[in-house]
């Protein structure tokens, strides 16, 4: 089959490799219809990670079940389900508590588990023509029969439900008002998520005028940091005041005021946006931050950034009495809820789509996203 090959810093490659099989009883096989490219793979793309050549991209998947093992009870062949990023065994102490982003099983070692991510178990990503799906009664959520709702469904898979998971760790409520780091996928995801949970004020911060067009059109208040500090922006626009909440989608590579948009070409400050969110909430605030931190970065701006150490205000933060949550969404607490505010018509998060692809083309895909050109905000791989 064909896939979405890294080969080093900058460079992937469409190959054909092995087409995946069934190693237990309890797997299937998924023809891939739609994977979408995450942001996070953009991290290893870079060379940001510690990834190795070879690995097969890809963990945002989607597709319809072509072979199902002989232990799997609610799947059949011809079957469409889409799959969590997390990869979840459903019966050790965590999953069974519903943090499935951070199952003991799957990737020993390691709570945690995920398709085609460097350390994240030997999952093969699905950005290729098949994929081989573990524990697939519990990792496979069903959708309708059919391809009406493709680009909708395609982000259950991570960006809706981690968009989601930021608000969710903010702990959003009705009449509230919020702002978001990030106006990339899934910071547009946690903008959108602000409104359908109910907030009255939510802000988007950004510098690609192109993000920040989308967050207005959803209706949040843009912010182009480039302009200014927008802690500052926020609070003159506020009349002083600050927001009850706050919700980090950007992660360990924030880029400074002014410098490229472009992933490869920033320059970046990476505790800049956890300072500024400490600086904008009000006292006893919530802050969600699912944006991508790490205990290494190779490319850190100093040795502090280099090993995941970052500087802080706590002192800040203690004073005001501020909460906050962290980590990867547990998809599965999430996915069944969003789909069926899909199907209900009460959400539409593929507004953030702006590119569906053939799978030949990831090759160029990639370097466009990266890059932040010809209006890629979010891509899928049709294979």
């Amino acid at each position: 089959m064909k896939a979405v090959v890294y080969q080093g810093p900058f460079s992937v490659s469409v190959e054909e490799v092995p087409d995946p099989e069934l190693k237990h009883p309890n797997d299937v096989i998924v023809k891939i219809t739609s994977s979408c490219i995450c942001g996070s793979d953009l991290h290893m793309y870079e060379g940001r990670t510690a990834a190795e050549p070879g690995i097969i991209f890809g963990h945002e998947n989607m597709g319809v079940v072509a072979e199902v093992g002989s232990a799997v009870k609610s799947l059949s062949v011809g079957d469409r389900v889409v799959m969590p990023f997390n990869v979840g065994c459903g019966f050790c102490k965590n999953c069974q508590r519903g943090y499935t982003g951070f199952c003991v099983t799957v990737n020993p070692g390691f709570a945690g588990g995920a398709y085609g991510y460097v350390a994240m178990g030997p999952w093969r990503g699905g950005q290729a023509e098949y994929l081989q799906v573990p524990h697939a009664d519990f990792n496979c959520l069903p959708l309708p029969a059919g391809d009406e709702f493709e680009s909708d469904f395609a982000l259950l898979a991570d960006i809706f439900p981690t968009g989601y998971h930021g608000t969710e760790l903010a702990d959003v409520s009705p009449g509230e008002s919020v702002a978001v780091w990030g106006a990339g996928p899934v910071g547009l995801m946690a903008t959108y998520s602000c409104i359908i949970r109910g907030a009255a004020e939510v802000y988007s911060i950004d510098h690609v005028q192109e993000r920040l067009d989308k967050a207005s059109e959803i209706g949040a208040t843009p912010i182009n940091f480039d302009d200014g500090d927008p802690v500052q922006q926020i609070r003159d626009m506020r009349g002083g005041d600050g927001v009850d909440k706050t919700v980090d989608a950007v992660g360990y590579q924030a880029a400074a005021q002014g410098s490229s948009a472009a992933g490869g070409e920033q320059d970046e400050i990476p505790n800049v946006v956890l300072n500024e969110m400490i600086d904008l909430i009000n006292p006893t605030g919530i802050m969600g931050i699912p944006g991508l931190y790490v205990p290494s970065d190779p490319g850190g701006v100093d040795e502090g950034a280099k090993r995941g150490a970052l500087s802080i205000n706590f002192g800040k933060l203690f004073e005001k009495g501020l909460k906050l949550g962290t980590g990867q969404c547990n998809v599965k607490q999430y996915n069944a809820y969003l789909r069926d505010l899909i199907i209900s018509g009460k959400a539409t998060p593929s507004f953030v789509v702006s590119h569906e692809v053939p799978l030949d083309d990831a090759v160029d895909a990639y370097d466009k996203f990266d890059k932040r050109i010809d209006g890629y905000t979010k891509v899928i791989l049709n294979p």
